[in-house]
């Protein structure tokens, strides 16, 4: 049985090395070598030059805004979704997520259609006799196409560890005299933190890692270091400073699940 099990296991086996161990030793290979193949740190330590760490900097912040932007706008909602009756909630959350069922480079288009300067809004707006806003090609409208495009990675972490939280429990601090803010506080907010660092780390690293909603929405105007990656070996085709840049980026990205897993492991 244990063999038959281990043979079912090997198209997964091979799929994880073919496509992801593979691509990571080729990343870590070419961000420690140059182009004589000679071992070198330059890749990794040109994260430090003005615009590299400028553009680290910016992704870190807009990731950082998105977050706690879809994180204010998720919880109230999955509150209200966990409320609900179970066939409702459900319905609701598949009518919330229908949009993602879309192509993510189509839902991004959108967006730049809707913002753009002679856009949906800005016709609107001209309709009305309102002076036209300058939306495109800025911080704003990348932060607005996170949230639009992750919102649901907070949503669903959230209405899955509400859901799960016993009505007894709450019902139980009421009766010994809590009122809604402290059943909050005490009661459904630290129930629901697991919920909250799943949310967070499927928000965050995808928000920050991210390059094609900076390019269609922020333009050449607003570079992120998924941008200065992508153009390493697109355009510039130096594999090894875009691996370099890339092995910081993992760093950080596992930086932040050690912390949220360590979190986690300290409130169970």
């Amino acid at each position: 049985m244990k063999s038959k099990k281990h043979l079912l296991a090997a198209p997964y086996a091979a799929w994880a090395v073919i496509f992801i161990v593979v691509p990571l030793c080729m990343i870590l290979y070419y961000g420690i070598t140059d182009k004589q193949g000679a071992f070198t740190a330059e890749n990794i330590l040109a994260i430090a030059s003005p615009g590299h760490a400028r553009a680290l900097w910016r992704s870190v912040l807009l990731s950082f805004v998105s977050t706690v932007i879809c994180f204010l706008l998720a919880y109230p909602l999955a509150m209200i979704l966990a409320a609900k009756k179970e066939n409702n909630g459900s319905f609701i959350i598949l009518i919330f997520i229908l949009p993602m069922w879309m192509n993510f480079l189509l839902r991004t288009l959108a967006w730049q259609t809707l913002l753009e300067k002679t856009g949906v809004i800005n016709s609107v707006l001209a309709f009305l006799g309102l002076p036209a806003m300058h939306m495109i090609n800025t911080s704003s409208a990348i932060v607005l196409g996170m949230v639009y495009n992750f919102l649901p990675f907070m949503v669903l972490p959230l209405y899955n560890a509400l859901s799960k939280i016993d009505d007894n429990v709450i019902h139980a601090a009421k009766d010994l005299g809590a009122n809604k803010i402290q059943s909050f506080l005490h009661i459904i907010l630290p129930l629901s933190v697991p919920g909250i660092i799943s949310g967070v780390t499927m928000v965050f690293v995808p928000a920050l890692t991210t390059f094609v909603i900076s390019t269609l929405l922020g333009g050449s105007k607003v570079l992120l270091i998924g941008n200065v990656i992508e153009q390493e070996f697109t355009q510039a085709s130096n594999w090894h400073l875009g691996s370099g840049l890339s092995i910081v980026l993992m760093i950080f990205i596992l930086l932040n699940m050690v912390v949220t897993a360590l979190f986690e492991k300290e409130e169970t």
